[in-house]
């Protein structure tokens, strides 16, 4: 799984070597690097749909790798945005955050994943506690929406592929809302059978 996540970087670490990265090399970074974040962001939010589909749980043992491997994407997309396009001038990163929604969402994106990769860690997982830690790595999902937006909007033609990635996420999100509504209306039933708590004026047996 490592080395399927790494092809893209091995491509453009060929390109560096022999000294050709296409006619534009700076685009050839920043659309390599930003799909596969993006699609390694996507793999990671699908473990979870197809480990319940279809029963491999060993699954899970990819999803930290993947969601790892993304941001280690991002962190070389920003970089290449950053360094070469702007010249690492913060003055006019933030006129392009203002000016541009493209570049507002893709850096919200991947603010939200900084704290992610931080915490991905079972130490972290300890010093959260469970449901701390999955709330903050609910992140993933706004996270995902954004990357996919700024995909779309940054691209001026042939917008299908990020449509695609559009129609990936909605259907890996959509699916995680309806378990979530069927667990709720199994665990309804329940709740309502449990026996009322004791109160001053019920006294006990």
């Amino acid at each position: 799984m490592l080395l399927l996540a790494l092809i893209p970087a091995l491509k453009l670490a060929r390109g560096v070597a022999i000294g050709y990265l296409g006619i534009d090399p700076v685009e050839t970074l920043a659309i390599t690097t930003g799909t596969a974040a993006i699609t390694l962001l996507l793999c990671s939010l699908a473990v979870t749909p197809l480990r319940r589909l279809t029963g491999w749980n060993e699954l899970i043992r990819f999803r930290r790798l993947l969601g790892l491997m993304a941001f280690f994407y991002a962190v070389l997309h920003v970089s290449t945005y950053v360094v070469f396009d702007q010249e690492g001038s913060l003055s006019l990163i933030a006129a392009d955050v203002y000016e541009h929604p493209w570049v507002l969402f893709g850096m919200m994106a991947f603010l939200m994943l900084i704290p992610l990769a931080l915490t991905s860690t079972k130490g972290w997982i300890r010093r959260l506690g469970g449901k701390r830690w999955n709330r903050l790595h609910r992140l993933v999902y706004p996270a995902a929406i954004f990357a996919v937006l700024h995909f779309l909007l940054a691209v001026k033609l042939d917008v299908r592929k990020p449509v695609l990635y559009i129609v990936v996420l909605a259907v890996l999100l959509g699916t995680r809302v309806v378990w979530a509504r069927r667990r709720a209306a199994t665990q309804a039933p329940a709740a309502r059978q449990r026996p009322a708590p004791l109160t001053a004026a019920e006294p006990g047996n």
